[in-house]
């Protein structure tokens, strides 16, 4: 028996219909690759090298040669963003990763056994919550030291609950269902009934609860870059660059202006991309005039 959820859109065609349909996932979409985008031509190609400090061309405002300016190091801003992007991206990509493949075991797990395990597992998520990831970015970094690492380990350690949550709430969702009781009646276990009718019924929650964990994992790191917790130099921050730029605003506020305005595309084109995956898995959406 199919484990499809009533309502949900059954064929490629519908859900493309929709999506072309839809001005948040269009537009999320297009900033998400544009972004994206910048990140994978960072690996082999900047306008210039951002491990050259020229002292000559400090503080230089954005012109032909050098688009978004340079910083009070001579290094280009552009080339700077552009790694920069690939190093945020890579924090947040595993971050999530580690939350989701921690996370969604652990809460279908509870959603399938329920009793005690069920409520044992709530109450260590909360426990999680207690700890922000920039708490647990500090506490890390007592122990280990600073570095891009230990911030992705406390951010993803964060996520762990997030996912649990929802994995949780949609299983709980879908286990009184007809076909779910049609396959424990064929003899299916629970560990095969999640694997072959949960989590293909829940993956919309949790690809949109990975979009907005995307974005808030992008502001994580800046604001852990910031505070010096994150990624070191000489490797470029977005965070970092608001940060050394906070003394020049003044004389140069392209150096704050082109990484803030980084962070606030990135964070608005997956939230909008997050909310236009909902619309189109959402039965209840309605087509955008």
């Amino acid at each position: 028996m199919s484990g499809t959820v009533p309502g949900n859109p059954s064929t490629l065609g519908a859900l493309a219909g929709r999506a072309l349909t839809n001005r948040s996932f269009i537009i999320g979409l297009f900033i998400t690759l544009v972004v994206a985008a910048m990140a994978l031509v960072s690996f082999f190609w900047t306008p210039f090298d951002v491990t050259r400090l020229i002292v000559a061309d400090r503080m230089q405002p954005p012109s032909s040669a050098h688009w978004f300016g340079t910083d009070h190091f001579g290094r280009d801003v552009l080339s700077m963003i552009m790694i920069g992007a690939r190093n945020s991206i890579a924090v947040a990509l595993v971050a999530v990763g580690i939350g989701m493949g921690v996370g969604v075991p652990l809460g279908c797990w509870a959603a399938a056994r329920g009793g005690w395990i069920d409520e044992a597992l709530m109450r260590f998520n909360d426990l999680i919550f207690a700890f922000p990831a920039l708490l647990s970015a500090i506490m890390i970094t007592a122990v280990f030291g600073p570095s891009a690492i230990n911030a992705i380990i406390a951010i993803g350690i964060f996520n762990i609950p997030v996912f649990a949550r929802v994995a949780r709430a949609g299983a709980l969702s879908i286990w009184p269902r007809e076909y779910i009781l049609a396959a424990r009646a064929a003899g299916k276990g629970k560990a095969r009934i999640t694997v072959e009718h949960i989590i293909p019924n829940i993956a919309n929650l949790l690809l949109v609860q990975g979009t907005i964990q995307f974005a808030l994992g992008i502001l994580a790191e800046a604001a852990l870059s910031y505070v010096g917790l994150g990624t070191q130099p000489p490797m470029p921050s977005w965070g970092r660059m608001l940060f050394d730029a906070q003394t020049v605003m003044i004389v140069a506020p392209w150096l704050a202006l082109f990484p803030g305005c980084a962070i606030l595309l990135t964070v608005l084109g997956l939230n909008l991309l997050g909310d236009g995956i909902s619309d189109i898995f959402d039965p209840r959406a309605r087509r955008r005039p």
